[in-house]
């Protein structure tokens, strides 16, 4: 009974996507200021084998079920702690209740997540061994000054090292950071943006950092030694570095904390969001529009956006639609499946009189 909350809660998936397992704070060396585990993931037992075993098996039978809507096999996925830094004999136990559904071909593989500085070339030839796929580093930030103010215990060259040898061993590459945390600013962020997507990773995470009550910044924020960013800063920051790393075709396969009862129950201050990607990709098509008729004279006009971006374009409450009316702009949307992301063409049906 002891780990029925943790089976529970780590039934997270879908056909296609993740099958979550959360180790919450195991391994993790030291304690960085923004984490907050339980909130984040909604549990504090740790999983042992058995419940890997059930929770793949369940969600296998949902994927099989949604295949024919979703094609892909899902992935198992260990998040939460420094997945490479526990305790060997509990991991080689997951890895191997995990290996299982790999060799059978229920999943295409197993993806985990850990520190920069618990990387080596023993660890990922174990990895390599149990069907490991794709590492994920929690870099957080490039900037020394603001990895040390955030209590993080391993330095930017040690994302580097570490992404070298995650890539030269094969390995589907993903990289964390994180805005907003203290020390850092708008500039640092972008160059850690800039940094990272010099490492080549196949995929992205972006988190704007948030007060919880169980976290250290916590007690940071009550002394007034932190501030957090602000909503509309964030989403102005976190648009930007979404275009980034679009330009470098990286994709961004989060952005913002997955909505939960947990975190919004324990979240203090800082900029979360349940919507937070879309307003920073509706901030992205409102910006694209608003360029696309710059010069152009008011009257009423079609916007062509790419495929799936309907919602994004017009906003939340349709409000960026009604920001280009009030611009002398009155427009309707159209898609176009030549159009890439984030772009947008204008075409005048009738001029203003």
């Amino acid at each position: 009974m002891q780990n029925a909350e943790c089976r529970n809660k780590n039934f997270r998936s879908a056909a296609g996507g993740n099958i979550a397992i959360f180790i919450p704070h195991k391994g993790c060396p030291c304690r960085c200021v923004f984490c907050d585990q339980r909130a984040i993931t909604g549990q504090v037992s740790q999983p042992t084998p058995q419940d890997v075993t059930e929770i793949v098996s369940k969600a296998v039978a949902v994927s099989r079920a949604d295949r024919t809507s979703a094609p892909t096999m899902p992935q198992i996925a260990f998040f939460g702690g420094s997945f490479t830094a526990i305790d060997r004999e509990y991991m080689h136990s997951l890895l191997e209740a995990a290996h299982g559904f790999v060799a059978s071909g229920s999943v295409r593989g197993i993806r985990v997540s850990t520190r920069p500085d618990c990387i080596d070339q023993d660890v990922l030839s174990l990895l390599k061994q149990y069907g490991v796929t794709a590492i994920e580093l929690g870099a957080q930030s490039m900037d020394g000054a603001v990895l040390a103010a955030s209590g993080r215990g391993h330095t930017a060259e040690d994302t580097v090292m570490a992404a070298g040898m995650i890539r030269e061993r094969g390995f589907e590459l993903g990289l964390q950071m994180m805005t907003g945390l203290p020390g850092a600013d708008e500039r640092s962020d972008m160059a850690t943006a800039r940094a990272l997507a010099e490492l080549k990773p196949d995929t992205v995470r972006i988190y704007p950092a948030l007060v919880l009550k169980g976290a250290p910044l916590f007690d940071m924020y009550q002394k007034g030694d932190y501030t957090p960013q602000t909503l509309d800063d964030a989403i102005n920051l976190c648009s930007r570095l979404l275009l980034r790393f679009n330009y470098c075709k990286i994709k961004v396969i989060k952005l913002g904390l997955h909505a939960s009862r947990d975190v919004e129950r324990e979240l203090v201050a800082g900029p979360y969001h349940p919507a937070f990607r879309e307003l920073c990709e509706s901030k992205i098509y409102f910006d694209a529009a608003a360029s696309a008729l710059t010069e152009k004279p008011p009257g009423d006009y079609t916007l062509s956006i790419p495929a799936g971006a309907v919602s994004k374009m017009t906003g939340q409450r349709r409000e960026n639609l009604c920001w280009l009316a009030q611009m002398g702009y009155n427009c309707k949307v159209r898609e176009d499946v030549s159009l890439p992301t984030f772009h947008v063409g204008a075409h005048c049906v009738r001029p203003q009189p």
